[in-house]
């Protein structure tokens, strides 16, 4: 893999360079998956319009899992990785929790602040739901079961068979949004007719250049994130799980949720306001079942005691979200409320890093 390439180049190099090596390495990785995710959505955009697959459809479940292909990208990157080098993935766990977490309190919180949202009744009955016992089964799965030998003992962690599960729950919910949305065709609007106008060749080159990026920039983000983590460990004589899941539910975690952001936050300002609800809605979905649940049928996922807050954490923020959006509405001082409530989050990620804090 291309992230042992790297680590078996750089071993001797100084330190200084190292970490601008790490650095350059998660900005570049970063930039790669913001770019060819876009041109991944695009295409397969095109080509659904082309197979006269209903706007609906393409919106719930082109857009969700194309946000959401960063996060797959880097999970299952570590996934493969840890495989071929031995051992268990410790990414992914921490980069979905992280995402999720600031899908709601960072993406939505800012999309808030600039465009109040309207909630539809119809997605705190369907939508809302899903998304909690979605959220609620990751929790149960990550606390309960965990993998135990005679060599390692984690006892959080993912397990092969329930990465199965969750990768049968994603089929599970594109097959429900697919028979839902054909209750309620939707006629093609003259933007999409013009976006379906696009010729074949360039809709596939547009997707298999977005999919070879988006790997690109999964195994540059690994490769940055974890090398700042190690390094910073042992820097500053830090545990190096704790440094992990810092780097992880922070840098990983926001970099990832990039095309998040800039979707759900042009979709605001533009009054788009379902999209930008449904958005995170979707994308927090599809990572639990689809990154998580690719990642460990690859290989088991396994993550720190310490990480048992942050999904506790995940799950009440969804909580507070399904609260907020029984009003009917999300306005301005709910994104405050999220934005403030990500700020000490993030303060009390640092600090229990620094302080060795093991919740």
């Amino acid at each position: 893999m291309l992230v042992e390439l790297f680590n078996g180049w750089i071993a001797d190099l100084h330190v200084g360079i190292k970490l601008a090596l790490f650095v350059v390495g998660l900005a570049l990785g970063v930039f790669c998956l913001v770019r060819f995710c876009d041109w991944f959505v695009d295409g397969a955009g095109v080509i659904a319009a082309k197979l006269r697959v209903s706007p609906l459809i393409i919106g719930l479940t082109i857009v969700a899992m194309g946000t959401s292909l960063p996060e797959l990208a880097v999970s299952v990157s570590d996934s493969v990785s840890t495989l071929v080098g031995g051992g268990h993935a410790n990414v992914a766990i921490g980069n979905v929790v992280g995402s999720n977490i600031c899908n709601i309190l960072l993406v939505l919180g800012f999309s808030v602040v600039f465009t109040p949202i309207a909630v539809k009744s119809s997605v705190n009955r369907r939508e809302m739901p899903i998304l909690l016992g979605v959220t609620a089964l990751a929790v149960l799965f990550v606390c309960l079961f965990g993998l135990s030998s005679a060599a390692d003992v984690h006892d959080l962690a993912i397990t092969r068979w329930e990465g199965i599960v969750l990768a049968v729950g994603i089929v599970a919910y594109v097959a429900y949004l697919v028979v839902s949305a054909k209750r309620h065709p939707e006629q093609m609007d003259a933007e999409q007719q013009q976006i379906k106008d696009m010729r074949w060749w360039k809709a596939v080159l547009l997707v298999v250049a977005g999919a070879v990026g988006i790997l690109l920039g999964g195994q540059l983000v690994v490769f940055g994130a974890k090398g700042l983590a190690l390094q910073g460990a042992s820097a500053l004589g830090l545990d190096r799980d704790m440094s992990e899941a810092l780097v992880g539910l922070t840098i990983v975690a926001v970099g990832t949720s990039l095309p998040e952001l800039v979707t759900s936050t042009v979709a605001a300002k533009k009054g788009q306001n379902e999209l930008a609800l449904g958005n995170v809605i979707g994308s927090n979905i599809f990572n639990i079942l689809f990154v998580l649940g690719i990642s460990a049928t690859v290989n088991p996922l396994t993550t720190g005691s310490q990480v048992l807050v942050d999904v506790f954490v995940m799950l009440a923020v969804t909580v507070l979200l399904f609260a907020f959006s029984l009003r009917g509405k999300l306005g301005r001082t709910h994104g405050i409320v999220l934005l403030s409530l990500y700020a000490l989050y993030l303060i009390y990620l640092v600090l229990r890093t620094v302080l060795g804090w093991s919740f």
